[in-house]
């Protein structure tokens, strides 16, 4: 379990925040303390049923002043200290490519207080799926916004400290806009765990049941 994971568990369920609390508390977002609990519940439950260990570690955070609480590490620049981030999303024909694994291109957006400040198409050069988290750690991405992504993506992912906002679909600049304002329409729960189907065009069809319904790679 992450640090940032426990942080929702701690905040929620023993402080007694609400998740808007928590969010502030963090200085993140309450679509991204939804994710957070909602995994980190789940990882609770598996380690109770299953009377395993328990490792809290990892992360991107930065512990507050007083030490009570942790909020969402912010890369500063030195001279304005100004909150920057780089979020990336899977790319094709203007729309979120469906399929993370398979993946062609991402368009990697900067955003500076907020607001995108700047935005690029970045070809993965043939990186397969078992690279792609490392590709993306290596530009400096903090989010990324998907459509189906794979078990094995997703820990990947995770180990690289990027945070995952899957199942989401359309246009990919308004989505980026929805996520900046807080109301992204995504699915945490969307998992790529079938072969076999045509390669899709990018499109929203067959979400809504937490799988992507078409060729999805890890």
């Amino acid at each position: 379990m992450s640090v940032e994971e426990y942080e929702t568990i701690r905040l929620i369920d023993y402080m007694g925040l609400t998740q808007e609390e928590c969010a502030a508390a963090m200085d993140v977002g309450r679509a991204t303390v939804q994710t957070l609990y909602t995994d980190a519940r789940k990882k609770l439950a598996r380690f109770l049923v299953e009377a395993s260990s328990l490792e809290i570690q990892g992360g991107n955070f930065v512990i507050g002043q007083n030490g009570s609480r942790c909020g969402r590490e912010k890369r500063q620049d030195a001279k304005k200290g100004d909150y920057k981030m780089r979020l990336a999303v899977t790319f094709e024909n203007g729309e979120i490519f469906q399929h993370f694994g398979h993946t062609e291109q991402f368009k990697v957006y900067d955003v500076e207080d907020g607001k995108i400040s700047g935005a690029q198409i970045v070809d993965t050069n043939g990186s397969g799926h078992g690279a792609l988290a490392g590709f993306l750690k290596d530009l400096g991405v903090d989010v990324l916004i998907c459509g189906g992504i794979g078990g094995g993506a997703r820990n990947a992912l995770a180990e690289a400290g990027i945070e995952l906002f899957p199942g989401a679909c359309g246009d990919a600049d308004a989505q980026v806009e929805s996520y900046l304002a807080g109301n992204l329409n995504y699915d945490p729960d969307t998992v790529c765990n079938h072969h076999g189907h045509g390669h899709g065009e990018g499109n929203c069809e067959d979400h809504g049941q937490h799988e992507c319904g078409h060729h999805c790679g890890e």
